[in-house]
């Protein structure tokens, strides 16, 4: 449904069956008189406040990540636990975040997006209070898990609701602005951890995650209308669930976006892996310092997605700003090879610290162009397309985040690598699969 005058050029997937066989009459959602296309109409004009549901849905699972991460030793020290054992508890919930979304796509695709949703939240905020009281590493490794694939809801429909609520350009910079709010979570989380620490201990962190997730359940209940009408959901079970992912994949246009956006999200991965030890332990970085300069690198990805959103989009094609953000991303990526390798001399933490900025800025622009143009494809599939967007973005991410320490402690070579291994490989499969060339349907609004 095009919004202030966004066209809609970009072709449906044509492998995707086609939605709404067998579907109900339509139902209301709060106010009785109004349709779902009403209520989403409604829902469109409340902006502002569709945005910071959204925004926070989509904050949730790095403030899950991210906020634990300065209790660590001392959630070692209270369970008697060997660290490696309690490292598992990142992993497990960063799994249950990738599988999660497999599951939880198709089902919004069926029952539309606010039961699955509501559903999600709940089992989260439930998963998030026991590990306030998990007397075992293994029951916190088993919440945590339990914690990410709940979690998991909030990602993927946030990312289908902004496709039923929007089109085209609009679509591109909506998801820009969800950029300002996801790049702000994971700099803010570990600073609100340490504080939560100060006045009490690792379970106290847990205990405001499970007051975050009940006041966020809570505004999705009161304000979050349903978005997707009855007609254009899907009835059948999982075999038609498969069918449809099935489907998706087939598409070479939605699958090259997604390898694209994946790939390039690995070397977001990769650079928040390797970056503490890189800077302080091999160029000297102060942890003062390291703070710094990841708040520097997070505000320039933030600040690209916003010229992405406000400046750059309806003025170029989609596919153009896209393969500037990936060229910029090779280049840096290129550049930090030298410099690690030595073939530029020998260099100091401030070059290398100009690479890695320049890298994640263009983040800005490939991570919400991708998005956009993969769901600009699968209208009536937009739960299960954006499942396996998020699912093969945190999976390849984490496939990647290990190898950057393979060589060991005393050179940044491998971080440099799978930067410019997963760059390349992303613009391969943007050039190779995408072929934007050979397709009149980008977007395009003139300024």
């Amino acid at each position: 449904m095009p919004e202030h005058g966004a066209s809609r050029t970009q072709p449906e997937n044509p492998h995707i069956p086609t939605a709404g066989t067998g579907a109900t009459a339509p139902e209301t959602t709060g106010t009785p008189d109004r349709t779902p296309a009403a209520v989403a109409d409604a829902t469109r004009r409340t902006g502002l406040l569709v945005t910071l549901v959204l925004g926070g849905l989509t904050a949730l699972p790095p403030l899950s990540m991210d906020m634990y991460l300065p209790a660590l030793p001392a959630v070692t020290e209270s369970l008697h636990a060997p660290a490696s054992t309690v490292q598992l508890t990142l992993t497990a919930c960063l799994t249950g975040m990738a599988l999660g979304q497999v599951v939880v796509g198709p089902m919004s695709d069926r029952w539309g997006r606010r039961k699955p949703l509501l559903l999600g939240m709940v089992v989260y905020v439930v998963a998030t209070a026991i590990c306030v009281f998990a007397p075992t590493a293994g029951l916190l490794i088993a919440f945590r898990t339990l914690q990410g694939l709940a979690g998991a809801a909030g990602i993927v429909i946030a990312r289908a609701v902004v496709r039923d609520l929007y089109d085209g350009l609009e679509m591109a910079r909506f998801f820009s602005t969800l950029m300002l709010i996801s790049g702000v979570a994971p700099i803010i989380a570990p600073l609100i951890g340490g504080q939560v620490l100060r006045f009490t201990d690792w379970r106290g962190i847990f205990a405001v995650l499970t007051a975050v997730g009940l006041a966020l359940t809570l505004v999705v209940w009161k304000w979050l209308h349903e978005t997707l009408p009855p007609e254009e959901r899907h009835t059948g079970g999982i075999g038609e669930a498969l069918r449809t992912m099935r489907g998706l994949l087939a598409d070479r246009v939605f699958t090259g976006y997604t390898i694209a956006g994946s790939l390039a999200f690995a070397v977001l991965f990769s650079y928040i892996s390797a970056s503490p030890f890189v800077m302080q332990e091999i160029y000297g970085a102060s942890p003062q310092t390291f703070s710094l300069l990841f708040g520097i690198n997070s505000v320039g990805l933030v600040l690209v997605g916003q010229i992405n959103g406000k400046l750059l989009v309806g003025r170029f094609s989609l596919d153009k700003v896209l393969a500037v953000g990936l060229s910029v991303i090779v280049l840096a990526a290129t550049a930090l090879l030298l410099m690690t390798t030595g073939v530029l001399g020998e260099v100091g933490l401030v070059p290398v610290a100009a690479g890695l900025f320049v890298l994640m800025s263009a983040m800005g622009l490939a991570t919400p162009n991708t998005n956009a143009q993969a769901l600009m494809r699968t209208k009536h599939a937009a739960g299960s397309a954006s499942a396996l967007l998020g699912t093969s973005s945190f999976l390849i991410g984490a496939v990647a985040s290990p190898l950057v320490g393979i060589a060991g402690e005393d050179t940044a070579v491998p971080m440099a690598v799978v930067q410019l291994v997963c760059g390349v490989g992303a613009m391969a499969a943007f050039l190779g699969m995408c072929r934007p060339w050979q397709r009149t349907d980008t977007l395009r609004e003139t300024a």
